[in-house]
Parts: structure tokens; sequence; C-alpha cells
């Protein structure tokens, strides 16, 4: 097999914490949160009122009517941070229209499409009514092929489907075809509206956070007092690329993906975890990067203040790292979850927790598992952190899961050359 090394040269983001890198990277040293309560969301029928606060962009400037009136909102989402990610890679329109560039992109649903097609339908019993844009609206691909069309691709474009660690898998998978030499650069991420029709089946779950007097202290991953999570949604995306092309090209590199585990739970309960399984994606994806769990600086856990989800990764990351001769509190790495600040950005979360993961690394600073009053038993022995530290953060494992069972963990290390 090819072992090409596959760097990142750009990424974007489009969250509840800033729509810009910047100002996102502040946000996560100062400890923000992005969780407001919005009351539309209970007259709609939730028990939770809780979201992340992410702004709709306003595409008129940017792109003509034909190319927007095939986005659902979640492409919307996907196409800022994509327009950022090539920017930053320097992958302008005369590189994708002179190379393929592949496009292997995360989203579970265009649930506001669909509720908006289905109402339509019913009112109107013709479905002429809808027009010719709509089917492209509601597919779940949304915007793996808008992005594709917009942005003018011609490499392997494809939507990854896989629940909440979907745009994890996204960024294993397009590791994967760069190794072998399948595409050079890839476009990869994952995108996730925040309508309320898009949490109603989680809310039906009563896995939806309750604290709707206090949003932001809502999201509590590891604490004693978790009531569940919050959704919410955006867009990130990255730009992977063979490391030889892009010193060739003199890209630079922010750092190399080095590391891909998956797994699946095997179980006959859709809902709930394995801490069995997680740690299997955990050691995969070290074994793959050739590192060994002492080396990992920083670990951006999962946790999304779930009941079993959070002591499920606990158990999982101990078991991890107790397999150092010295692990104890002080010597295990630092472990945030940053939801705490974004509530649980369920399709984009692995691509912006990769995004996230690496602003720490260049800015030298972990940021803070915010509302950790109490750290359940099962994570004692983890150094969950609690205020923003300052510290060199050159290896990352970044942890996702999703329903059904299944596992992805990404390796990130910093590169210098």
């Amino acid at each position: 097999m090819n072992s090409r090394r596959v760097v990142v040269t750009g990424m974007g983001i489009w969250s509840c914490l800033g729509q810009d890198l910047s100002t996102v990277a502040e946000n996560l040293r100062s400890g923000r949160s992005g969780i407001v309560f919005d009351p539309s969301r209970l007259e709609y029928g939730l028990q939770s009122g809780l979201v992340g606060n992410v702004h709709r962009p306003d595409l008129r400037r940017l792109l003509p009517r034909k190319l927007r009136v095939t986005m659902s909102p979640d492409a919307e989402y996907a196409y800022m941070a994509a327009l950022q990610a090539f920017a930053q890679a320097g992958i302008d329109a005369d590189y994708r229209e002179a190379h393929e560039v592949g496009c292997i992109f995360g989203s579970d649903g265009a649930m506001t499409s669909i509720a908006e097609l289905t109402t339509l339908m019913r009112e109107e019993h013709c479905s002429l009514m809808a027009g010719p844009n709509m089917l492209f609206r509601c597919l779940s691909s949304s915007a793996a092929i808008n992005l594709a069309t917009a942005f003018s691709l011609r490499g392997a474009v494809l939507n990854i489907g896989a629940t909440c660690s979907t745009s994890s898998h996204a960024i294993g998978v397009a590791m994967m075809y760069i190794r072998q030499g399948l595409q050079d650069v890839c476009l990869v991420g994952g995108s996730a509206e925040t309508a309320a029709e898009t949490a109603a089946g989680v809310d039906a779950l009563y896995a939806l956070s309750l604290r709707n007097d206090d949003p932001q202290r809502a999201s509590r991953p590891f604490d004693c007092d978790r009531d569940g999570m919050v959704p919410s949604g955006g867009a990130a995306a990255l730009v992977l690329e063979d490391y030889d092309h892009a010193v060739a090209r003199g890209a630079d590199i922010l750092a190399e993906v080095c590391g891909y585990g998956f797994s699946a739970n095997g179980t006959d309960d859709i809902s709930t975890p394995s801490a069995d399984a997680e740690y299997l994606a955990m050691q995969r994806a070290l074994s793959d990067a050739g590192i060994s769990a002492a080396e990992v600086d920083y670990v951006n856990a999962h946790g999304t203040s779930t009941q079993v989800g959070d002591i499920a990764e606990a158990e999982a990351l101990t078991r991890l790292f107790s397999s150092n001769a010295d692990f104890s509190p002080c010597k295990a790495p630092l472990i945030s979850s940053t939801k705490s600040m974004t509530g649980h950005e369920l399709w984009m979360a692995g691509a912006s927790e990769a995004v996230y993961s690496i602003l720490m690394m260049h800015g030298g600073f972990v940021a803070p598992n915010l509302n950790l009053d109490n750290a359940i038993p099962q994570a004692q022995q983890l150094s969950l952190v609690r205020r923003t530290i300052k510290t060199p953060v050159n290896v990352v494992l970044s942890n996702s899961s999703g329903m059904g069972g299944t596992n992805s963990a990404i390796v990130l290390r910093r590169i210098t050359h």
C-alpha cells in the first residue's frame, strides 16, 4: 500500500463560536459558550429550547441564484466553510480547473427542506409546485453535490453518513484515498442544520438538556449533574493533501492527519454506546499513526453530556491511558470536550473538532471543559481541563461516536517541515 503522508493545508468554520478561524480560536481560548435558548423550539413542540446559535449565511453576493436555489441550509453552511478552507490552502479556481480535487463531505439529512416539501405536498397535492430544485435540497448529500458544483470539482465526490461520527469518518476515508494515490487533494468536512425538525427525534429520546433557564451551563460533559446534550450545527471544512504535493506547490502545512481508527459496537441496541468499541477505535487510530498513548498531548473527547455516552467514553479513555506505568491525573493527556461550548454539532462534529484541535495546536493552549463541577466517578483518573491551559499541543486524539454504534478516532500531529 502507498505510504503517502496526508496533511491539512486549509481550514474553514461556520459555527456558534464564530464564522472565521480567528474568532473561533479566540472564543475557544476564552471558554465562551455559543449556546442560547430559543423559545420558538418549545412552540414547535420540543421539550428543550436549547441550541447552538448559528447564523444563516447570506449567499446572494457570493453565488448566482441558479446555485443558491439547490442548497439546503447545511449546504449553505458547508459552502461558507469550504470557501475559507480553499482560500487558506491557496486552492483557487485556476488550480481546481487544472487538477482533480475530491470532495468527501458528511451530512445525515436536510430535514428543513424535507419538512418544507412534505408540507407543500399536503397542502397543494401537486408535485410540480415544489419546483425542479427541491430534490437537490432534500438529499442527504446536498452539501457534497452542491460543493462539487459551486467549486467545479472534478475528483471523487461523495457523501458520508454515520450519524454523530459522520465527518470524522469523512476525514478518515479521504485520508485513505490520498494515501493510496487516488487523489492528491480532497475537501473534507461535515455540516448540520440547527432546525427544530432535526432535533425532534433526539428530543423524543429524552436525550436533550432541559436547562432552558440556563443555556450556557446546559452542556456539561462528564459532570455528575448533566441532563443531556444540546443540539447545534453549522459546517467545518478541511483541505487534505498529499505531503509531497503540498510541499511542491509551496502550501503552508497546518497539521498531519496521521491516524484513523474505527469500530462498531456490535450490539442489538441502537442507542447504547460501548466502551470496548470506543477503546478499539482509539487504539487502532494510534496504531495507524505509529504513536503510543503516552505521546498524546490532548484528547478532544466526544463528550456529548448524555448519561450513558459520557460514562462509556470515560471508561474507554481510562483504559487506553492506564496502560502507561505512570498513569495518573498529572501524567495523563489533557482532555476536554469542546461540546461544552458548542453543544453537539451532530454530523459536523468530527470535522469541527479537528479544526478546533488544530487551532489549539497553533495557539498553544487547550480549551476548557466547561461546567465541570463534579466529575463522574468513571472520569476521576482523567485530566479533564476545567479552565484554559497554555501548553504546547503536538499530538491530538479526537473521538467521535454515533447512533448504531459507529465509532471513529482521528490522530492529528503538528509538523514543522
